[in-house]
């Protein structure tokens, strides 16, 4: 062991029954270095991140913080002695019935010292500060339920900011951000680490990984599977690691629409944005790209009967478009993978078979009974095509890893056919593999439908569609067919091109 680690983990081990999650855990964090954790869904970072930050206890092994013993029982106690947790549930770093100043300085407020009252001049100037260092351009007086998506994630890394840490760990911390955000997030890494904080980065984003990291740790069936710290860093080898194989990268073989599903004219999403045109045919996948904040779930909600469109018409199958309800696009074919999966995807205390089931139960039913075995029989089909790491059907969907539980979200909509099949951000927070299982299985059974997914990440386009559209400013504003891309082009209209394609 090296002098200045500053955080020691030896031998750790941890089960959940007879379920073996973590064998033998040994690693370090380096003072003022970034490690980058990575590993498959199930590998058993997550409770790793659980047992460092007091959720769970260890079964055997030992950790220490500087030269003291560190055996948290509670999340409190980690963050008292400088370990702090950004969990990739961003909602496990927000409290949404409070405003955005009190949480940011929630965690000092039961602090000792603190004294008995409440004290809101103080409040707002003590989450000034931290706002002001972190670059947080929100307004502190908003309930954090009225905030997206990106911002909730900003509010949850700067109040985990707030405490000063000696060692910080990022679950996905980018999984919600545009890309001037995480550049600040970027800019705030830099300088804990200019600081001397250890910092545990989780990431399956190799943009990501090649920006942050010092060394790459690889998970894999609860073992460390590789260490990689001589430059340059070897990445392709961490991937294999955490593996176990050589996944590779096959080419698209791209397919063109055999007939015509979707057809919209006019398409106008906001004011002062140009209307656009959008067609899409059966057997394609379509993806939509572009930053956060573009316009991209505008689109997919209003697709799904949660907007109307300003202006504008739209055709299915050749027939007037117009839903007022999900319900009725639902009843019409057309399905939507929600982007925020914690709040509109899954219901966590259903299982698995419920999960998927709920939005078809009246397929599942007769005469007002329901069909259990049915229900189960159609989920256990989807968990072999896509591979979902569980016991049975009938787990729990909280007790299955994130990327199992982005498995399932899709599954449901896969377990029924459809005319147009929307996907919004379908691969945040799984990994490679899970991506490649879920980008072959809408790809095999695209034939009958439209296919549209809605992506921030290029190469996630890049790997699974026939054709990419750019949205800039709530506008298409190029398309490119997935063979020979001109990326000079696709990154300029990435960045905010002229809307040429707009009509």
């Amino acid at each position: 062991m090296v002098e200045d680690a500053t955080f020691r983990i030896a031998g750790l081990g941890k089960s959940f029954g007879p379920n073996e999650v973590l064998r033998g855990i040994s690693l370090e964090l380096r003072a003022g270095e970034v490690t980058v954790l990575m590993g498959a869904n199930g590998a058993g970072k997550s409770t790793l991140v659980k047992i460092m930050s007091g959720i769970h206890r260890a079964d055997s092994g030992s950790m220490s913080l500087g030269a003291l013993p560190f055996a948290p029982a509670t999340p409190a106690e980690a963050m008292r002695a400088g370990v702090v947790t950004v969990h990739q549930n961003i909602d496990d770093g927000v409290v949404g019935m409070l405003d955005v100043a009190t949480n940011l300085i929630l965690d000092r407020l039961n602090g000792a010292g603190r004294g008995t009252f409440f004290n809101p001049r103080r409040i707002r100037r003590e989450a000034r500060e931290v706002a002001s260092r972190m670059g947080l351009a929100i307004d502190l007086s908003a309930d954090v339920t009225e905030l997206s998506l990106a911002d909730r994630q900003m509010v949850a890394i700067a109040r985990a900011m707030a405490h000063e840490p000696k060692v910080m760990i990022l679950d996905e911390p980018t999984s919600s951000l545009s890309s001037s955000e995480a550049e600040r997030l970027f800019a705030l890494v830099e300088r804990l680490r200019a600081r001397g904080v250890a910092i545990l980065y989780i990431s399956h984003r190799m943009s990501d990984i090649r920006r942050v990291a010092d060394r790459i740790i690889s998970l894999r069936d609860g073992r460390i599977a590789g260490l990689f710290e001589d430059k340059p860093l070897d990445y392709e080898g961490a991937v294999n690691a955490m593996l176990g194989q050589n996944l590779g990268v096959s080419g698209i073989a791209s397919q063109t629409a055999t007939r015509p599903i979707f057809a919209a004219s006019g398409l106008k999403l906001a004011e002062g944005a140009q209307p656009f045109s959008l067609e899409l045919g059966a057997g394609e996948v379509v993806a939509v790209t572009g930053l956060v904040g573009v316009g991209k779930t505008r689109l997919a909600e209003t697709l799904f009967g949660i907007h109307s469109p300003l202006t504008g018409e739209m055709h299915l199958d050749g027939q007037a478009y117009a839903p007022a309800t999900p319900a009725e696009a639902i009843r019409r074919g057309v399905f939507l993978v929600a982007k925020d999966r914690a709040k509109t995807g899954i219901v966590p205390d259903f299982n698995i078979y419920e999960n998927m089931s709920l939005p078809f139960l009246p397929r599942f039913s007769h005469f007002g009974v329901a069909r259990r075995q049915a229900e189960r029989a159609a989920a256990r089909r989807q968990i072999a095509d896509l591979k979902v790491v569980c016991r049975s059907e009938r787990d729990d969907l909280a007790t299955l890893s994130g990327g199992n539980q982005q498995k399932v979200t899709v599954a449901r909509w896969l377990s029924q056919s459809s005319r147009m099949l929307i996907l919004d951000e379908p691969f945040q927070g799984v990994d490679i593999a899970a991506r490649h299982d879920i980008a072959t299985k809408l790809r095999e059974s695209a034939a009958e439908r439209a296919t549209l997914l809605f992506l921030t990440e290029l190469d996630e386009a890049l790997e699974t569609a026939d054709r990419i559209l750019v949205m800039s400013e709530h506008t298409i504003v190029g398309e490119h067919l997935n063979r020979d891309v001109d990326m000079d082009r696709l990154l300029a209209e990435v960045a905010g091109g002229r809307a040429e394609y707009a009509a």
